[in-house]
C-alpha cells in the first residue's frame, strides 16, 4: 500500500496477533528493509520509504555475509589505508541494520572459517600516497611522483599518467603511461617518495588492456620473450605439476617419473627466482 497500513491492518491480513506484527515489522526495519512508521491520530502506520515500495531489496544471504567477512582477512595487508578502513566501515554499517539473531549465526559461521595471508609489507606508512593514486586512477588525472627503482640509488623525477592499481602477491602497484619513458610501466607503490596531482586530466586509450599488458609476465616484469624449459626431478614433480604457474605452462611428463615444464614468459629474472625457491 503506498499510503502503508495500520498494524492492525497487517495483522489481520497476516493473521497474526498485533504483538506479532509490532515483531515482524521491527525485524524487516533491522534487517534494511526501507520501512518507515508514523503516527497518525491514535494509530501507528508503516509504510516504505518514498519511491521505494516498488523496489524492494533483498534481504542479505548469511553466506554472502560471511564472504564479506571473509574479505576482511584478505584486506588485513593494507592495515591504515583507504582500502582497509572503507571496508571495515562497510561491514560495520551491514551489521548495524542486522537482528541479534543473524548475528549470533555469523559468529558461528565465522568460527569455522578462516583466511591466512603471506608475507606482506606494512602500508600504513604508505596510506597518504595510496589514497592520491587510487583518486588520480578514479578521476584519471596525471600525477609527478618521485621514484626509487629497486638497485637504483638516485631517485627519479616522473610524470604519469595512471591507469590501474595492481595488487600482487603482496605487493601493490600503479600501472600507467611514463612520460619519462613514453610507454606502459609498473610502479611499486612504496618506492614512491613523492606525489603531486596536477591539474592534468588524461584518458586510456581504447586499445589499453590490463590482461594483455600482464598476459606474457612470469610476475610482474615486462620485458623479451622467452621461451623456457625447466626439468624437475621426480621428488618435485607432483609439487610443480599440481599447480598452474602461469598460463602458457605445459608439462610433459618423463621417464624417470619427473616432469618438463615449458613457459613463455617475459624476462627471465622473476623465473630463474622461482626456480631458486624450489630447492637444491
Amino acid at each position: 500500500s503506498k499510503n502503508g497500513l495500520a498494524v492492525k491492518d497487517i495483522a489481520d491480513l497476516g493473521r497474526v496477533s498485533l504483538r506479532t506484527a509490532y515483531r515482524d515489522m521491527e525485524d524487516l526495519q533491522a534487517a534494511g528493509f526501507p520501512i518507515t512508521s508514523e503516527k497518525v491520530g491514535k494509530a501507528e502506520r508503516f509504510k516504505f520509504m518514498e519511491e521505494s515500495w516498488f523496489n524492494i531489496p533483498e534481504p542479505i544471504d548469511p553466506l554472502e555475509l560471511l564472504s564479506l567477512e571473509l574479505s576482511g582477512d584478505l584486506f588485513n595487508v593494507f592495515k591504515g589505508t583507504v582500502f582497509h578502513d572503507s571496508l571495515q566501515s562497510v561491514r560495520k554499517k551491514i551489521q548495524s541494520t542486522l537482528p541479534p539473531k543473524t548475528l549470533a549465526y555469523l559468529d558461528r559461521v565465522r568460527s569455522a572459517f578462516q583466511m591466512g595471508k603471506g608475507p606482506c609489507k606494512d602500508y600504513g606508512c604508505f596510506s597518504e600516497i595510496i589514497s592520491e593514486v587510487n583518486t588520480a586512477v578514479t578521476d584519471r588525472r596525471t600525477i609527478e611522483i618521485g621514484y626509487q627503482a629497486l638497485g637504483q640509488e638516485e631517485r627519479t623525477h616522473r610524470k604519469i599518467n595512471p591507469y590501474k592499481v595492481w595488487f600482487y602477491d603482496g605487493t601493490i602497484y600503479v600501472i600507467g603511461l611514463c612520460h619519462l619513458r613514453n610507454e606502459l610501466r609498473s610502479f611499486v607503490i612504496d618506492r614512491i617518495n613523492m606525489l603531486k596531482m596536477t591539474d592534468e586530466h588524461f584518458k586510456i586509450p581504447a586499445d589499453f588492456s590490463f590482461d594483455e599488458y600482464i598476459k606474457n609476465s612470469f610476475k610482474v616484469m615486462q620485458d623479451e620473450l622467452y621461451t623456457v624449459r625447466i626439468r624437475i626431478s621426480p621428488d618435485w614433480a607432483r609439487y610443480v605439476g599440481e599447480k598452474i604457474w602461469h598460463p602458457s605452462q605445459r608439462i610433459q611428463k618423463q621417464f624417470d617419473g619427473g616432469i618438463e615444464v615449458i613457459f613463455q614468459v617475459a624476462g627471465l629474472d622473476e623465473i630463474r627466482q622461482w626456480v631458486l625457491s624450489l630447492g637444491p
